[in-house]
């Protein structure tokens, strides 16, 4: 779907894993021995996990205490690698600990959370661990560019991962010179958090069904578009979920069936879309259009006692119907 990957393979082909960095603290490089871009983004991000661990001893925590990096990219795992993991984890114990970190409630993953799954696969309480400290922004740009570069994630995961990250970083252009790409490119992955609900809802349950050029055109074929403009999107949408139409033409024939249908070129000026976060996750988004008000909340989102108190709210806010319209 996309280039990028293979770039940053290409780029971090000779780059060592953490693990198999030695460093002499009397002859730390004063700058990195990389080259720049992600290379250097991932060649930094593991020297200073080394650091971290040498500076540490192992131990052993709980599974359950543990909980994975919030800034973690992905969302599948290959549960035939995994269950082949946890078999040789059952069979000869875990050689090398998972790193972590403490959070406010337990500890977050910095590195190995494969192995933290088939921990709790197999049923194991106790886990070894190497405790450090680490910042937001050093989590948020290990998670991103370990997993970019080395792991087969789809574009829509990338997306997620850099979203959730771009709060670390004083602005875009500046993200994107940390990870080796250009502006545009990486506007071409935001595109994904500019996509209809109904994309977004399919997305997250199978995240390989489009990619970041589709995710782009797609946008663009909807922008400033009406409601009937959505809904045609939406039924064009469905053959791609169904394998019927290949990604690559979603776009176009967005397009050719908005411009075929008539009712659906008008611009609506006054549509709006407001994200809802809840801490670093976006919890949901508010619309307003010339249908109407909409307040959408993920699934996990909402407890039930933030449910009963918006169900109050709105109850309360209609009870005399004195706002009504004449």
């Amino acid at each position: 779907m996309s280039s990028l990957r293979d770039r940053m393979m290409s780029k971090t082909a000779e780059v060592r894993a953490a693990k198999d960095i030695k460093i002499d603290p009397q002859d730390k490089p004063s700058s990195p021995r990389t080259a720049p871009g992600m290379a250097g983004a991932l060649a930094a991000a593991q020297q200073r996990i080394v650091e971290l661990e040498n500076s540490g001893a192992a131990s052993e925590l709980s599974v359950k205490d543990i909980v994975p990096n919030p800034w973690q990219p992905r969302q599948v795992f290959n549960e035939a690698k995994l269950t082949q993991l946890a078999e040789s984890i059952r069979e000869a114990g875990l050689v090398q600990p998972i790193v972590v970190r403490r959070a406010a409630n337990g500890y977050q993953i910095v590195a190995g959370e494969r192995r933290w799954r088939a921990h709790k696969m197999i049923g194991k309480e106790s886990i070894k661990v190497v405790i450090i400290d680490l910042s937001d922004e050093e989590m948020a740009m290990l998670a991103l560019v370990e997993n970019v570069a080395r792991e087969d994630l789809s574009d829509y995961e990338v997306a997620r991962s850099i979203r959730r990250t771009e709060k670390e970083f004083p602005n875009r252009k500046r993200m994107a010179e940390a990870l080796g790409i250009s502006r545009s490119e990486l506007y071409r992955f935001l595109a994904f958090g500019e996509l209809p609900d109904f994309v977004i809802q399919d997305l997250d349950v199978h995240p390989r069904l489009i990619g970041a050029h589709a995710a782009e055109g797609v946008v663009s074929a909807l922008r400033d578009k009406n409601p009937r403009a959505f809904e045609i999107a939406r039924n064009i949408w469905r053959k791609v979920v169904s394998g019927e139409l290949d990604q690559t033409k979603l776009a176009r024939s967005i397009k050719v069936a908005i411009d075929a249908d008539g009712s659906a070129p008008g611009a609506v000026s006054d549509r709006s879309i407001e994200k809802i976060f809840s801490g670093k996750s976006q919890a949901g988004s508010i619309t307003k259009d010339a249908v109407g008000f909409t307040v959408k909340i993920k699934a996990g989102m909402l407890s039930a006692e933030k449910e009963m108190k918006i169900r109050a709210l709105i109850a309360e806010l209609f009870a005399n119907g004195q706002d009504n319209p004449a």
